[in-house]
């Protein structure tokens, strides 16, 4: 059943209302209220996955702190010792694997959400509930790996004698916009995944790509100042930036590179809301 505009007339057939459906006019409405009605439906969906994501594993929940970790210590190799790329003064495993938190967040969630619609096939044809729950879903379930890497993070920063200053009082502003990033990205890679499949065999490579494209290996200082603001049009340029500043104190804030960077991340949420909401009418005749 797709959702649409619903009026109730005051005819009656047989002692029962009669309900008219027609076709929103214009833009596609959002009806995001009805997210608030189904909330207990997005509770069972998180907990659903987050009980079978690691299960028959051997190392269950670690791989949440074993992937960035990995990658840190190869970063470190290669670009810390061998490339000898500068960290700002922070020890290296301590910038990379600050960047590499949120970054894993996100490839995560794209990964999980652009095969989420088609991974429920089973419920979608059948039951009507907003479809923005199941990408929501996948958004919400990266969050569990996300902490347990953010305590490794800490952990990691007490290590090294780092303390954070008053700036990581700006980090949930930082998390939530790596929140936006990914829920945005993955509502167009959702929808899209039901039409073209093609979708699960390009991303991989895409964010292959993009990883280079982010201050995660190399500091965003190298980037001459004429290319801040077109170097800021990769959102996640601003996540990074932000939880290096927010975490580790360094001595400039984030400014034309975040402006932008949250300037394209609100854009691709709401476009992802509109294009999913316009395509999930065709989710079940489709998929």
């Amino acid at each position: 059943m797709s959702i649409k505009e619903r009026t109730t007339t005051a005819n009656f057939y047989e002692g029962k209302p009669v309900i008219t459906i027609r076709p929103p006019k214009g833009l596609v409405p959002l009806e995001l209220r009805d997210l608030w009605e189904y909330r207990d439906l997005l509770y069972l969906f998180v907990w659903r996955d987050i009980k079978v994501r690691y299960k028959q594993t051997i190392v269950g929940t670690s791989w949440a702190i074993i992937q960035p970790f990995i990658a840190m210590i190869v970063l470190s190799l290669f670009f810390g010792k061998l490339a000898k790329m500068p960290s700002e003064g922070i020890p290296y495993p301590i910038f990379a694997y600050s960047a590499l938190v949120p970054w894993t967040y996100l490839v995560n969630v794209l990964s999980q959400s652009s095969n989420s619609v088609v991974s429920n096939r089973a419920v979608v044809t059948r039951v009507y509930f907003p479809r923005l729950i199941i990408p929501m879903t996948t958004v919400l379930t990266g969050l569990m790996d996300f902490a347990m890497a953010f305590a490794m993070l800490l952990g990691m920063m007490l290590f090294y004698g780092i303390l954070p200053t008053a700036a990581i009082l700006t980090l949930p502003f930082f998390l939530l916009l790596g929140i936006a990033t990914a829920l945005g990205l993955g509502l167009w890679l959702a929808a899209l995944n039901v039409k073209y499949r093609d979708i699960g065999f390009t991303l991989p490579f895409l964010t292959q790509v993009w990883f280079f494209v982010t201050p995660i290996a190399y500091p965003s200082s190298l980037v001459p100042e004429r290319w801040q603001a077109i170097y800021g049009l990769n959102p996640m340029a601003g996540v990074v930036e932000g939880f290096r500043w927010a975490l580790l104190g360094k001595t400039e804030a984030p400014g034309m590179i975040l402006a932008v960077s949250v300037l394209v991340a609100v854009c691709l949420l709401i476009g992802g809301l509109y294009f999913f909401r316009h395509k999930e009418d065709t989710f079940a005749d489709v998929v």
